[in-house]
């Protein structure tokens, strides 16, 4: 999914997807946008599978804005049932959030709904709330350009991750919460030595905290809970990778979205050395290194420098504590392409269990400072059988909302007291990292937070709209079974 670029515009027209290439002066002829909620059909290992997507009034998957462009976008449903499409990363009114009935009833099929608001900058996408149907691949990239990525001499390539069953979304969430998931996993493969972050500048980490396949509490974690059938990068699989092309001596931009439903990945860019720059949208101080963690529902932007004498370069998503591996290839004209298996030898290592990029983040523009009037604390708790994810020991449905005023400064700690890692995704919102219990810190601005096994983060914000905000894990069968809350702003 090549995007528009200065000097790499020809080079990323031919690309093999270029879905989300759409000319300032064409966007510009329209001041709205149309996005559909539609089924499409893929080829996953050679055999054909209907998914859902989100489509551009071009047919090609998601949406780019320009600096300063508002979301003004008309979503239409496509499909033969109910849906309903949250702006992950976004901050529009509480009403045209996403989520069902808080307070929008789901889109009908053959409706039509507008949505407007102020675009928040970055690397963002939008998917269904709807755990079965965010699963079937309704979600697509979200991208807002600021103008320096316009004035920028570098492409720009989004990187979009999903897990992928052939089975129905239903079966598969069936499956893994009774329990039957988890007889058929090869638990074997999980590797329990060492961590391995490839090049990543770890001068300033407590290398001693982080334990292969082991939780904070030094206990052996659950890495995952379900094999899928791939693992697809753009929609693909390394026996027919992306190939994108690049020029010698040029700059990248990666945008890496996890779509995933229960994955967590690591971005290795092999041989080209890298700096992750920002994270779910939000620019951060430079991180040097070629492999960077992702959790679901979060994002990075890794920038990339191409040696002169140009050649092939795979970047790739590497599912923790297993073999699977999936990506795509950048190459310069005449590159021989490596062909590249969808396996790899040995289990790559965990990502779970360390918080040791979290800690080394730091936010270009800080929340300003000021002290926390309100402070709560979340207990993360669960476990593989019986299938059951709660929020301070309760589900959705008997759940007790956080509240705050709107305005003050809040800071929630996330204790995790589980043995699987949680992503926590808190809507209408932007918070900063400032603690992983190693003292504080002015850490990234996020809005999904990975929190390790029998760890602890502590996230502030300054409470915005008087409304309800869903908070939740963003492992979807996690919050299936009510791994949910609310976040209620009041007057």
């Amino acid at each position: 999914m090549p995007m528009l670029s200065r000097r790499g515009f020809l080079a990323a027209t031919v690309a093999s997807s270029a879905g989300l290439i759409l000319p300032a002066r064409v966007r510009a002829a329209s001041p709205r946008l149309s996005l559909a909620a539609t089924s499409r059909t893929i080829e996953v290992q050679g055999r054909a599978a209907k998914v859902w997507g989100l489509t551009n009034g071009q047919g090609g998957p998601g949406l780019v804005l320009d600096p300063g462009q508002d979301f003004a976008v008309d979503l239409t449903n496509d499909l033969d049932q109910a849906t309903i499409i949250h702006w992950h990363g976004q901050i529009p009114p509480n009403a045209q959030d996403g989520v069902p009935d808080m307070p929008m009833p789901l889109l009908q099929p053959g409706e039509t709904r507008a949505y407007d608001f102020a675009a928040r900058p970055g690397t963002h996408w939008m998917h269904s709330h709807i755990p079965a149907q965010e699963m079937a691949l309704l979600a697509a990239p979200l991208i807002v350009r600021r103008p320096e990525d316009v004035t920028a001499d570098r492409q720009e390539v989004v990187l979009f991750l999903h897990d992928f069953s052939f089975k129905p979304p239903e079966e598969v969430l069936a499956e893994i919460t009774s329990g039957a998931a988890m007889a058929g996993m090869d638990h074997s493969a999980m590797d329990h030595g060492t961590m391995d972050h490839g090049t990543m500048d770890m001068g300033s980490m407590d290398m001693g905290a982080m334990g292969m396949g082991m939780g904070m509490g030094g206990m052996a974690m659950d890495l995952n809970d379900y094999n899928f059938d791939a693992y697809l990068a753009n929609d693909r699989t390394l026996d027919d990778p992306e190939i994108v092309s690049v020029e010698k001596g040029g700059r990248v931009l990666v945008r890496v979205i996890n779509a995933a439903a229960a994955t967590v990945f690591w971005i290795d860019s092999g041989s080209l050395p890298g700096q992750l720059v920002a994270v779910d949208g939000e620019p951060v101080t430079p991180l040097p290194g070629s492999r960077f963690g992702i959790a679901m529902g979060q994002r990075l932007d890794i920038a990339l420098d191409l040696p002169a004498e140009g050649g092939a370069f795979p970047i790739l998503a590497l599912r923790e504590g297993a073999r699977e591996q999936t990506g795509l290839i950048l190459a310069t004209a005449g590159a021989d392409i490596p062909r590249l298996p969808g396996l790899a030898e040995a289990a790559h290592p965990a990502f779970s269990g360390d918080l040791s990029q979290e800690t080394a983040l730091r936010a270009v523009v800080p929340l300003p400072d000021r002290a926390a009037t309100t402070q709560h604390m979340l207990m993360l708790s669960g476990s593989m059988m019986p299938y059951h994810w709660r929020i301070n020991d309760r589900s959705w449905g008997d759940h007790i909302p956080v509240t705050a005023r709107t305005g003050e400064r809040v800071e929630i700690m996330f204790h995790n007291m589980s043995m699987m890692a949680h992503p926590m995704h808190l809507h209408g919102h932007a918070f900063q990292v400032v603690d992983t219990g190693r003292g504080r810190f002015a850490g990234a601005l996020r809005d999904t937070v990975l929190v390790p096994p029998m760890g602890m983060v502590t996230v502030a914000l300054d409470a915005g709209e008087v409304a309800s905000w869903m908070l939740h894990c963003h492992h979807i069968p996690h919050l299936a079974t009510g791994m949910m809350t609310e976040f209620v702003v009041q007057a």
